[in-house]
């Protein structure tokens, strides 16, 4: 069913406004993905604040000509039935969104994505992206990083003063003995 020329206009304003906020934007095929489906990668989608969308791809191509950054952005790659994720908080979670969707769902395949300058990433670098950790644990490891010579120090010094606390108390029990 066609949809009126207002509607469009308020899809591609919407489409448009995602990909100017987004730091990534993925697509997936999904020729097969049931209605269940998609409603439950919403679903997962909404943890990390990660938007989905299905939408005709003539339309995001609009939506993407209006915005400086993507005007020059390869989009021979958008065709067929596509899924588009977006994320404004974090780099990679659109990707690990649909990339841990897709590990159980067959019928949702990444293609690929464009990061927030504008440059078009392939399957291949979407799917790098996907396999990273997050950046609560980066941070961890970080910190941990940044621990583990404090840490150290602190093991070696107490081990210093615990032996001079075992030799104190073996001299005590010496005298003791006397």
């Amino acid at each position: 069913m066609a949809i009126s020329r207002e509607k469009k206009t308020a899809v591609v304003s919407d489409i448009a406004d995602l990909f100017i906020s987004s730091k990534l934007t993925v697509y997936a095929q999904i020729s097969g993905l049931t209605v269940a489906d998609a409603q439950a990668l919403r679903r997962a989608a909404t943890t990390d604040h990660t938007v989905v969308r299905v939408v005709k791809n003539r339309l995001v191509k609009i939506a993407m000509k209006s915005d400086e950054r993507f005007q020059q952005t390869d989009v021979s790659g958008l065709s067929g039935q596509l899924l588009y994720a977006f994320n404004a908080d974090d780099e990679i979670a659109s990707a690990k969104t649909l990339a841990d969707f897709a590990k159980t769902h067959d019928s949702l395949k990444l293609v690929g994505g464009f990061d927030a300058e504008g440059h078009r990433l392939s399957e291949q670098e979407v799917t790098k992206l996907a396999a990273l950790p997050s950046k609560d644990s980066l941070r961890a490891q970080l910190i941990g990083t940044l621990y583990a010579p404090v840490s150290g120090f602190v093991r070696v010094m107490s081990g210093n003063i615990g032996g001079l606390l075992n030799v104190l108390k073996a001299h005590q029990e010496q005298l003791s003995k006397i």
